[in-house]
C-alpha cells in the first residue's frame, strides 16, 4: 500500500501548511498498517528568504520517504512565485514517473498543488484526496486590476472545476468556504478538518499571573506572513502612534509588504514597533509568553470572510489576550470559541483603539478550547478519512 502526499511546504520549513501537513504524515503513518509507505514530495524551506533552515534533499525511513525539491531564489511576487512552482511541478512529476501508488493527497492553498496531484492520480488512475486550504480564485478577484482579472480569473476557475471533479473526496480546511464550494460542486464529498493546535502550545508551562495594565509599555506581538493578505502596513502605523508610550509593537516575519511598513512606519515618526526577521518555532514560543497581547490581522478583502487563519489556533492555546482584525467567518469564530479575544473590522484604527480598552490582561485558562481543536485529534480524524479511501 503506496500513498504520495504533495505539499509545497514541509517540515522544518515555517508556515501554516509545512505545520499541517506533517502532523497529517503522523496521523497517518499511525493508522496505516506497518506494510504501507508514504512518500512525501515538497520543497527545500523557502518561506522566507530571510530565514534559512537546512533540511536533507531526501529522508528516507521503512515507512516514510521525504523527497525535498530545490527552488531557484524567488521572492512574494507574483512571477517568482509561478517560477518556483514550475520547478516544483517538473520535479514533482518526475519523482513520480513509473512509480505505483493506491493514493494520492494534495494539500494545497493556492489551487495548484492540488491541480499537480489531480494530473498525478488522472495519469495514474488512483483516487484522489484533496485538502483545500484558500479559495484562490476568489483571492485573485481581489488582487488583480479589473481588466486584467477577467480573463485569468475565469482560467483559473476552469482550473479549479477540472482539479475539484478530480478528486474523490475533498476537505475543505475552513466552514467558511462552505457555500463556495458545495454550490459550485454539489455533487463532490466535502470534510471540513479545520487547523489546530500543535502539541508544542499545548504542553507549554502557563503561567496563571496578572499583568499589571499601570505596567507600561505593554508588549504587543505578532508573528507571521507580511503580504498584501495580512495589511500590516494599514493599520500598525496608526495604531502604534496612538498608543505610543503605552503598547510596544513586536512584528515577526516577513512579505512582501514588509518594506511599505517599514517606510509608513518612519513617515510617522514610530519609536515603538519592532521589526525581527523570521525565527524558529521553539524561540516563537518564548515570544508569545513573553508577550501581554497577541495581534493578528488580514486584509479587508471579500475572499478573507471566508478564511480562518491557523494563526487563531496558537495565540488561543497561549492564554494570553487576542486582538483581531478580522471579518466574515474568522470573526465569527474569534466571538464564539475564544473567550478574552476581541475583534475589530479590518483597517479600522479607530474601532481597534475602542476594543483594545476591553481586553482582560493576564492568563486565560482556555482548556475546553485546546481540547476541542487539538491539532493530533483533528488530523487522526482527517488521516481515517483518507484512509477510508484505500
Amino acid at each position: 500500500m503506496k500513498i504520495v502526499l504533495l505539499s509545497f511546504y514541509y517540515t522544518p520549513d515555517l508556515c501554516a501548511g509545512s505545520f499541517r501537513a506533517a502532523a497529517l504524515i503522523n496521523a497517518l503513518l499511525e493508522q496505516l498498517p506497518e506494510s504501507a509507505h508514504i512518500e512525501v514530495i515538497t520543497t527545500l524551506p523557502n518561506r522566507y528568504n530571510s530565514f534559512s533552515h537546512v533540511a536533507a534533499e531526501l529522508e528516507e525511513s521503512p515507512r516514510l520517504t521525504v523527497r525535498r525539491i530545490k527552488l531557484p531564489n524567488h521572492k512574494s511576487g507574483m512571477v517568482d512565485q509561478t517560477k518556483a512552482f514550475i520547478t516544483f511541478a517538473y520535479y514533482a512529476l518526475r519523482a513520480v514517473r513509473g512509480k505505483d501508488y493506491d493514493l494520492v493527497c494534495a494539500t494545497s492553498s493556492r489551487l495548484m498543488t492540488a491541480t499537480l496531484g489531480a494530473l498525478v492520480a488522472r495519469c495514474k488512475k488512483i483516487p484522489l484526496y484533496l485538502d483545500i486550504r484558500d479559495i484562490f480564485v476568489d483571492t485573485l478577484q481581489e488582487i488583480l486590476p479589473g481588466k486584467k482579472a477577467g480573463f485569468i480569473v475565469a482560467f483559473f476557475a476552469r482550473v479549479e472545476r477540472w482539479t475539484i471533479g478530480s478528486a474523490r473526496k475533498v476537505n475543505l480546511v475552513s466552514e467558511g468556504f462552505k457555500t463556495y464550494f458545495e454550490e459550485r460542486y454539489p455533487g463532490q464529498q466535502f470534510s471540513y478538518f479545520t487547523n489546530g493546535i500543535d502539541p508544542e502550545f499545548i504542553n507549554i508551562p502557563q503561567h496563571d499571573t496578572c499583568v499589571s495594565q499601570h505596567v507600561m509599555p505593554l508588549t504587543v506581538t505578532y508573528a507571521g506572513n507580511m503580504g498584501e493578505g495580512q495589511g500590516l502596513h494599514t493599520v500598525i502605523p496608526e495604531l502604534a502612534k496612538h498608543f505610543e508610550g503605552r503598547l510596544t509593537f513586536r512584528l515577526i516575519g516577513d512579505g512582501g509588504r514588509k518594506k511599505i511598513l517599514e517606510q509608513r512606519l518612519m513617515a510617522l515618526s514610530c519609536t515603538n514597533v519592532e521589526l525581527l526577521a523570521p525565527i524558529k518555532r521553539e524561540q516563537l514560543l518564548q515570544e508569545y509568553n513573553n508577550a501581554d497581547i497577541l495581534f493578528l490581522h488580514l486584509s479587508n478583502y471579500d475572499a478573507f470572510k471566508k478564511v480562518l487563519p491557523s494563526k487563531l489556533f496558537e495565540y488561543a492555546a497561549m492564554g494570553k489576550p487576542i486582538w483581531a482584525g478580522v471579518s466574515g467567518h474568522a470573526a465569527n469564530f474569534v466571538r464564539h470559541e475564544i473567550d478574552n479575544a476581541v475583534v475589530f473590522h479590518p483597517g479600522d484604527v479607530t474601532e481597534a483603539a475602542q476594543v483594545f480598552e476591553t481586553l482582560v490582561l493576564g492568563y486565560h485558562n482556555r482548556a475546553d478550547f485546546i481540547k476541542k481543536f487539538s491539532r493530533v485529534s483533528i488530523m487522526r480524524s482527517m488521516a481515517a478519512d483518507i484512509v477510508s479511501l484505500l
